[in-house]
């Protein structure tokens, strides 16, 4: 599967492989890891969590995306749930192209279409408290700590 969600460690080299052709002269990766200092707060570790189904199928839809606007290229994406500890890694997107600049902007591509439309969302722990950030480009809250069903059908 190119578009998975794990609740284990993410392998990058697997990530890799899954996109890697003999008709590609360029490689991207973007790797996202859980950073320590978000907004003058120090994170003691994060919870990912996600309406998987939907999920994969966003994942999925992103990769067509891709294919559209960069015909030649192969997208995988894994992005982990669960508790993640500072520096683990959250998501691992691979893309190959035949040239570097394509395999560039279609990997960034993944990254912001993946926090707009994925149905992924975090809990952050501080050493003062706890939070559900809402959707990953943190513009809605989800106090219950998920989206109603109305929220994801938008």
């Amino acid at each position: 599967m190119n578009f998975e969600l794990s609740k284990k460690p993410i392998d990058i080299q697997s990530v890799i492989d899954k996109v890697v052709s003999r008709n590609a002269g360029a490689v991207t990766t973007f790797i996202g890891t859980v950073r320590e200092m978000t907004k003058g707060k120090k994170t003691l570790f994060l919870i990912y969590d996600a309406y998987e189904a939907m999920a994969v199928k966003k994942l999925e839809q992103i990769g067509a995306e891709i294919s559209e606007r960069w015909p030649d290229a192969n997208t995988a994406i894994t992005h982990r749930t669960g508790k993640l500890e500072i520096t683990d890694i959250a998501v691992v997107i691979a893309v190959s192209t035949p040239h570097r600049n394509d395999a560039y902007e279609a990997n960034r591509y993944a990254i912001e279409r993946i926090k707009e439309i994925v149905p992924i969302w975090k809990k952050e722990h501080w050493e003062d408290g706890e939070k559900w950030i809402g959707n990953q480009l943190e513009t809605v809250e989800y106090p219950a700590g998920k989206p109603e069903k109305e929220d994801l059908d938008d």
